[in-house]
């Protein structure tokens, strides 16, 4: 490090502690600020007063309501509550005769990983997965009577036509009218649902069209890592004739008023979700809930659907439900789709997010099929990872090696730069110097930018990478070396207590991604630092720096990440260290040289052939050095 680089270092500290220092707040800023900060905690507790009142406002009314019920349904509001059990060999659901509704989820033929999650609830089995249980979801549906509401939570239903994968259930209102609810467990993950009302036409209100649905769920904390599956965890729903989107998985939302009708509403984790689609749309205005848990709970977040969809009084349409309870995997996705009858394109693989568009498509088009030919093939998935990499690596390849001959006639025309640029060392002299480059550049045909082209490259595959690796599904449970699981990260170091900025572990992933990054950046500098002319190299000495300083900003950042990410990263900046390495390695630079020079010549007997970047940025400088000139004549006239 130079005296400029350690001067310049102590300036920016220096202007730091000074900001520091003037912008500290006055005793009466201080004084303020604590009035706020009471007149905020204030308000807190005084919305915590209200959201207490409200909540007794709302049990109030559930009483209420029960009474209402109880006018209408109260042959049906005594009984005893049996679960009934539909499976086949994908799913196993309970359904409750206390309510009529799925009371718990059972996704067959999946890892278990509660023993690795603290506050998780244990389980009998380690292969299979409890997306939820009668404590943690609830689903009501809830429909205005003339003489009061009919809310299903309250009835008991009597089962009957009982097969392994369908049952029908059935309230008596005691005046002959009835309520009933038919399942049936498809081949998959698909529940299908139909509510009929006969014989109660005379208990609604001929306006009475929609009936509402009140759907909860507190979502179980399924992976090792908290923070990093929270991040894939949200509340997602698909707009009528439109595109899907989700609320913020980042902070709690609360009541968020979807205007658009929608097709479907999805409680999402990671790798599972529980969807409810409703054949006649759910109507605009839904309210939809998401409240962030506290790690080690066992939770991740707490969601709250309010849904108003299509109900027929007379009993001729039933309504018309379906469920989906199961993983989130983008092509199993769309042939479950294919079981549903409602004929809607309901795009159900946008459950598993790819990306904004440009990275959606490479995900989509490429990673997609080639991971999974790779995954049929029964290849470990560290080997799937590495083929990828080795593919991309080798589709990019021409557009790599054309970018680094590039830097490498740069290289080798840096003695020449040198000697025709060095009358050019005053800092007012650099307009002209950058000229004199763009045109010995032109004339021995090089671009100046082609150095730039590896970065643009592999930025979008890198991103579209980081869209795909972390929402498949194939890398759960996954080991591969010295890792366990491939979809969270590999602790290498574990503690109990959070350490700020890096969290209770270490992982040994995330160390190789970041030196690797650290040996990239070195071989980048050095081959930039071999091309720049003159004092380039010390202007760009700060550049350098923060290009070192990257690899640790992203330890910090990756250290959370799931070890197949990582270990994707680490391999990918590796075999690019290789592919630079033996590049370097291959390069005649005297040949190379020769070659140039031939252009020089090519180009000086036909100026008219001299094109390219180099060409067309050297015209700009002329232009922008012309109206400069021009800008300062105009000045002295005005002087004068």
């Amino acid at each position: 490090m130079d005296k400029n680089t350690v001067i310049g270092f102590v300036l920016i500290a220096a202007v730091l502690i000074g900001f520091s220092w003037w912008s500290k707040p006055s005793e009466e800023q201080i004084k303020a600020q604590q009035e706020q900060a009471e007149k905020l905690a204030a308000e807190q507790k005084k919305a915590k007063e209200a959201r207490k009142l409200e909540e007794e406002k709302q049990a109030q009314a559930i009483e209420e309501a029960k009474k209402d019920t109880t006018a209408i349904f109260h042959s049906a509001l005594s009984g005893t509550a049996q679960d009934i059990v539909l499976e086949n060999d994908s799913l196993q659901l309970t359904i409750s005769s206390k309510g009529g509704t799925v009371t718990k989820a059972f996704i067959k033929n999946h890892k278990n990983n509660y023993a690795l999650i603290k506050g998780s609830k244990p389980s009998t089995s380690d292969m299979g997965v409890t997306l939820f249980d009668e404590t943690e979801q609830s689903l009501g549906m809830e429909i205005d009577g003339k003489e009061g509401n009919i809310r299903t939570e309250e009835l008991f239903f009597t089962p009957s036509e009982v097969t392994k994968q369908s049952v029908t259930l059935t309230a008596n209102d005691g005046q002959g009218g009835k309520l009933v609810f038919n399942y049936r467990l498809g081949d998959t993950y698909m529940l299908h649902f139909t509510m009929t009302a006969e014989g109660m036409d005379k208990l609604f209100s001929t306006k009475t069209n929609t009936m509402r649905i009140d759907w909860k769920d507190k979502c179980r904390q399924q992976e090792r890592g908290f923070s990093f599956e929270n991040r894939y965890a949200s509340l997602t729903y698909k707009e009528k004739n439109g595109s899907t989107d989700n609320i913020s998985e980042a902070k709690d939302k609360i009541d968020e008023d979807i205007e658009e009708a929608l097709d479907w509403v999805a409680f999402k984790n990671q790798f599972f979700s529980a969807m409810m689609i409703a054949k006649t749309d759910f109507a605009a205005h839904s309210k939809l809930t998401s409240r962030l848990q506290q790690k080690e709970s066992g939770y991740l977040k707490e969601y709250h659907a309010v849904l108003d969809t299509s109900f027929d009084p007379t009993g001729k349409t039933p309504t018309e439900l379906e469920f989906y309870y199961g993983p989130n995997d983008f092509q199993l996705l769309k042939d479950v789709e294919k079981e549903s009858t409602f004929g809607k394109d309901l795009e159900m693989e946008r459950l598993v997010y790819l990306g904004w568009p440009l990275f959606r498509v490479i995900n989509r088009w490429f990673t997609l099929y080639v991971f999974d030919w790779l995954t049929g093939l029964h290849l470990n998935m560290g080997i799937v990872l590495i083929i990828i990499t080795l593919l991309l690596k080798f589709i990019t390849y021409p557009l790599v090696k054309k970018s680094y001959m590039n830097s490498a006639k740069m290289r080798v025309l840096k003695p020449k730069l040198d000697e025709a640029t060095k009358q050019y060392d005053k800092p007012e002299d650099q307009m002209q110097k950058q000229q004199a480059m763009m045109q010995m550049y032109s004339q021995y045909g090089v671009s100046p930018m082609g150095g730039c082209l590896p970065m643009l490259i592999q930025m979008p595959i890198w991103i579209a990478m980081f869209n795909f690796v972390p929402n498949a599904i194939q890398l759960r449970g996954e080991s591969f070396l010295w890792i366990n699981d491939l979809s969270t990260y590999d602790p290498v170091f574990e503690w109990n207590n959070n350490v700020w900025l890096i969290g209770d572990h270490l992982s040994l992933t995330c160390i190789l991604f970041c030196v690797s990054n650290l040996l990239y950046s070195w071989m980048t500098m050095r081959q930039q630092h071999d091309q720049m002319v003159g004092n380039q190299a010390q202007q760009m000495k700060m550049f350098q720096w923060m290009m070192f300083l990257m690899p640790v900003m992203f330890f910090f950042i990756f250290n959370d990440y799931s070890a197949g990410l990582n270990f994707y990263y680490f391999i990918s900046l590796f075999f690019s260290a290789a592919i630079m390495w033996t590049l370097r390695k291959t390069t005649n630079d005297e040949k190379l040289l020769a070659i140039l020079e031939a252009n020089y010549k090519a180009n000086k007997a036909n100026p008219k052939k001299t094109g390219g970047l180099a060409a067309r940025l050297e015209a700009m400088q002329k232009q922008q050095q012309e109206m400069q000139r021009r800008r300062e004549e105009l000045e002295k006239r005005k002087r004068r």
